[in-house]
């Protein structure tokens, strides 16, 4: 179950909570719970925040994935993951 999953279970609950059975509501809590305690957040000087917040928004992606988007390229570019490799009738915008 992703995380928007999670959050629309829990918003459906809470709106009719009295018609929620107690099972089914143990089990929406408690896979909130595991989310929260497996979330791990990475905080970050502000000015690396304030920077962050500003390329998230000019990706149209969230902080996380801002995050994971920077890391990925960075492990790529020093050959800690492969590179996707090119077909040469792909279009490269002038990189290759």
């Amino acid at each position: 179950m992703s995380t928007t999953d999670t959050a629309a279970a829990l918003e459906d609950a809470a709106d009719r909570v009295a018609e929620v059975s107690r099972a089914d509501l143990q089990i929406i809590l408690r896979r909130a719970a595991l989310r929260l305690r497996n979330a791990s957040a990475v905080s970050m000087e502000n000015d690396v925040e304030d920077a962050l917040r500003d390329l998230a928004g000019e990706f149209g992606m969230t902080r996380n994935d801002t995050i994971r988007f920077i890391v990925r390229e960075w492990m790529e570019k020093n050959t800690y993951l492969p590179v996707h490799d090119l077909d040469e009738a792909g279009d490269v915008d002038g990189e290759a």
